[in-house]
């Protein structure tokens, strides 16, 4: 299937109503080597098709947070196209690369035009508060209370990042595993037994010891580019040493801190220390964000961090690295007694002046439902699990399709907040000056300074000003 790029947005055609049956089997190509997802039609419920006997014969543009995994995108393409087949409606659903870099100002740019799409899902912890603090989010506080009613509580972060004065702007749609990963097989080979829990430190020493470059064994799998997994790597790091970019309450820059300067430092040293040189791959000072995967699925590296993409496609593919791999939580550090992992979750938000909200609401609530959701996750396990309490019981695969879906369950429905020694409180309060720090990649150009030759204490204070000025742009003067 050609699919025109115009640099953010991929096209998908109309899906529903005379899509016919080239298309459906165009889009169940877009899967690979899976099996078609599109073979598979879950039923659309009564109380859904009811309530959109209304609507039949309208249509929506939905924009979908782009999946690593193809078939994964497929799959949801099958979905979208039941429910508008059921419901006599057009759903055309669009991809969107959420690491473009620019995608919160295109898509304010739309809304504040009139040309937005009515539903888009995004990563709460990275989007929300930013498209909040824009007014581009309409309150869909009725739709999560009728899923509630309906499904249980939802996963515990997006209690925070999705929901501000009281009300939901985004509807949790499915739980994004993250977790970090050894080669076990690597670690066998040099005596050594996994673990449940490391500190980072213990972490680093291990890489270096399963390393054997003549075996193109390289075993730190982490970059400090310009990404969103070395922005995870270093504000996750900073985090478990008692650092953060920002007070509890999300209001006020508290980066340049002796704490930070402790982490950012050990971090450094990793990158420029010939004694772990050893440890890591070629080019890893130039990594994007598809690097890591790419790499592990190689099976060159011995860890990596990343959101489940990685271990989905290295069991959907039959990679042999999928039997070699050891899951566990993320690192602790200084300060913390215990991961402070929250996983993530996609949200879906209607956008302000939404030309058919009542068709996007019920639409959201078929997708978080089992049998929507779960050729889904069939394609990306681990990465595409249930927000919502109940649908993890709804079907055979989410609680027995892998020995580590009960961790990222656990991690999905854990109390919070997540509390340092020195008293900062995980998940912060959702703060549209962090993820716009986290957005413009100060983070990892500080390391880039760092590796560079740059001492750690002033880079810290250099980054520190420029989310000074980012937080007063995002109407949080300092």
């Amino acid at each position: 299937m050609v699919m025109q790029d115009n640099s953010l947005w991929s096209r998908r055609g109309f899906l529903g109503m005379g899509v016919g049956v080239l298309g459906a089997a165009g889009l169940a190509a877009c899967g690979g080597d899976s099996e078609s997802p599109s073979t598979v039609q879950p039923e659309v419920p009564k109380e859904l098709l009811d309530a959109a006997a209304s609507v039949k014969g309208s249509s929506m543009g939905m924009l979908s947070q782009k999946l690593y995994s193809t078939a994964a995108n497929a799959a949801l393409d099958s979905s979208i196209k039941k429910f508008a087949d059921a419901t006599g409606t057009k759903i055309e659903n669009s991809l969107v690369q959420a690491d473009a870099g620019d995608v919160v100002a295109k898509i304010d740019a739309e809304v504040k035009g009139g040309v937005a799409r009515d539903l888009a899902f995004m990563t709460d912890s990275r989007f929300i508060a930013q498209f909040h603090a824009l007014g581009d989010l309409e309150d869909v506080t009725d739709t999560v209370e009728a899923l509630t009613a309906k499904y249980g509580e939802p996963c515990a972060e997006a209690k925070n990042f999705c929901v501000f004065d009281g009300k939901w702007y985004a509807i949790p749609y499915h739980f994004i595993g993250i977790g970090s990963f050894l080669r076990k097989d690597w670690m066998q080979d040099k005596g050594i037994a996994p673990k449940d829990v490391y500190t980072w430190e213990e972490v680093r020493d291990l890489s270096l010891a399963i390393s054997d470059p003549g075996k193109r064994r390289f075993g730190w799998g982490m970059t400090v580019n310009r990404s969103g997994d070395g922005n995870g790597l270093i504000e996750a790091l900073i985090n478990s040493y008692g650092g953060a970019i920002a007070s509890n309450d999300g209001t006020k820059v508290t980066f340049d801190s002796p704490e930070t300067v402790q982490a950012v430092t050990f971090l450094g040293d990793i990158y420029t220390n010939p004694k772990y040189r050893p440890m890591l791959p070629p080019g890893v000072a130039s990594w994007t964000d598809t690097s890591n995967n790419e790499n592990w699925l190689a099976g060159i590296l011995g860890y990596t961090r990343n959101s489940f993409s990685v271990y989905a496609d290295s069991k959907t593919k039959k990679n042999p690295v999928y039997a070699n791999t050891h899951v566990f939580s993320d690192c602790i550090g200084p300060a913390t007694d215990k991961s402070l992992l929250l996983g993530q979750s996609q949200g879906f938000v209607v956008f302000k002046g939404a030309k058919n909200a009542a068709l996007a609401k019920l639409l959201a609530q078929y997708l978080v439902s089992a049998p929507a959701l779960v050729g889904v996750a069939k394609e990306a396990p681990g990465l595409a699990m249930p927000a919502w309490e109940k649908v993890w019981d709804a079907d055979p695969f989410f609680t027995g399709g892998d020995p580590a879906f009960p961790m990222l369950r656990t991690m999905s429905q854990q109390p919070l907040p997540l509390e340092t020694k020195n008293g900062l409180a995980f998940p912060q309060k959702a703060s549209a000056g962090q993820q716009a720090v986290v957005g413009a990649y100060v983070l990892t150009d500080m390391m880039q300074q760092v590796v560079q030759g740059t001492a750690p204490a002033q880079a810290v204070t250099a980054a520190h000003a420029k989310m000074v000025q980012i937080f007063a742009q995002q109407g949080l003067p300092q």
